[in-house]
Parts: C-alpha cells; sequence; structure tokens
C-alpha cells in the first residue's frame, strides 16, 4: 500500500482541530481523510468500512479517547488499527496509560504539524510498509504466508489473517530468515521507541503468530525461541 493512500479517520469533538488535521494530511499528498466529531460517529464509520489510521483525542464528552479504544476492540473483530492519540495531557502517567492500552503513539497538544506528519508516516511504514518492501508470498512449511493480501494460507486452501501485530512480526521474520533478532528489536520494530514494558506483550502475539504459522504451535519449527535473547525464523 502505497502511504498516502491510507484511510484516515481523525476523532475529536474539536471541528477546527479536525479541520487543521485534516489540512495538515491533505497537503502531504494524503487524501483519504474522514473525520467523527464523537466516539459514536466513529463507531459508525468504523462499521460501516475499514481505515487504516485513527488519530484519536483523549478528552471528548461522553466518551473519552482511552475508554473508546478499549471498546472499539470488541467491534472490530480480529481487526487492529493503528492509532495515534492527541491530547492536551501531558503527564506521563497519560502517555503510559495510552501506550500501555496497546496505540502506537501519544502526541501531546499543541504540536507541530511536520511533527504529526512524521509521527504518522513512521507508524504506517512500520504497520504496513510499503508494496516494493514487502517480501514476496513465502513458504513456511507447508503454510504459505501473503503479506500482500494479509493472510496465512493452509494446505486445504483456506486462509487465516494476520492481525496488526501479528502482520508486522511475520514481516519482519520474512526478512530476516535464520537470523536471530532479539526482544528489543522486535519491541521496537512494532510498538517504536516507547517499547519498554512490552516485553509479556511480545510473547503474547509470538504465541498467536506461531498458532497460524506452525503445524504444531506447541512444538515450532520455524519461529525458534532463542533462549535469553529472541526468536529466529527458520523457512
Amino acid at each position: 500500500m502505497k502511504l498516502t493512500d491510507a484511510r484516515i479517520l481523525i476523532v475529536d469533538d474539536h471541528q477546527e482541530l479536525c479541520q487543521m488535521v485534516r489540512q495538515i494530511c491533505i497537503q502531504e499528498g494524503f487524501c483519504r481523510i474522514e473525520s467523527a466529531l464523537s466516539c459514536s460517529k466513529a463507531e459508525q464509520i468504523l462499521r460501516q468500512h475499514p481505515v487504516d489510521f485513527l488519530i484519536l483525542d483523549v478528552n471528548m464528552p461522553f466518551e473519552d479517547g482511552f475508554s473508546f479504544f478499549q471498546r472499539m476492540k470488541s467491534f472490530l473483530d480480529s481487526r487492529e488499527i493503528p492509532v495515534l492519540f492527541l491530547s492536551a495531557r501531558d503527564q506521563d502517567e497519560d502517555r503510559l496509560l495510552g501506550l500501555g492500552l496497546g496505540a502506537d503513539d501519544y502526541l501531546t497538544k499543541p504540536f507541530l504539524p511536520k511533527e504529526l506528519i512524521l509521527r504518522l508516516r513512521a507508524i504506517l511504514r512500520r504497520t504496513y510498509g510499503s508494496e516494493e518492501s514487502r517480501p514476496p508470498v513465502c513458504f513456511i512449511g507447508r503454510r504459505q504466508a501473503d503479506l500482500a493480501a494479509g493472510v496465512v494460507r493452509l494446505p486445504d486452501g483456506s486462509s487465516i489473517s494476520l492481525a496488526n501485530k501479528e502482520f508486522q512480526l511475520l514481516k519482519l521474520f520474512l526478512e530476516n530468515p535464520g537470523r536471530i533478532l532479539t526482544f528489543d528489536q522486535l519491541s521496537e520494530a512494532v510498538w517504536g521507541e516507547n517499547y519498554f514494558g512490552y516485553e509479556n506483550t511480545l510473547t503474547v502475539h509470538i504465541r498467536k503468530l506461531r498458532e497460524k504459522i506452525e503445524e504444531t504451535p506447541s512444538e515450532p519449527e520455524h519461529l525458534i525461541t532463542i533462549k535469553g535473547l529472541g526468536y529466529r525464523m527458520d523457512l
């Protein structure tokens, strides 16, 4: 996917800020942009069609951004959408709360337009990469990883969708076959520089990824744990 083709949803109860963020994105070449002035309107949009990126304000009436982000997971099934929180709250505990919920980044207001775009592009690259950078369809044992489609194809012809973090991890492993990737390398690739404290979460995503690419996930043949270091993908 070309980064500027990403479908972006801006959720903020201040119409002026929505318009400002929209204009910043348009000036940088993004054209598929929607906005919602409430979480309920955002939910309607998300139920109607998928989006590729969510810019979500924290301080909103009726339902705050943190609560909506948690509730959002219940009606998106297995789909994960990268999220950038915007907030006037600049306390460390608020930023850590947002990141701890699984958001990809947290930006405090007021912010520089260039900083918003740099963070937006960085998250999109981590999540989706580009068509040129994605590896081709690759066999992992008898299963087939098709990153362009975001699925793992089984021998019987059926397929299993990859969630956002699983996609990012698998893409990194396939770009580095036979190489040990450390816990820090994997965490930073998925969560960016603010990855401290995600070790247990990484383990959960690795387990879920094994369930999709391994014939026997409890006895992996391809995604191997290197004790004390990280993981290695053997094809």
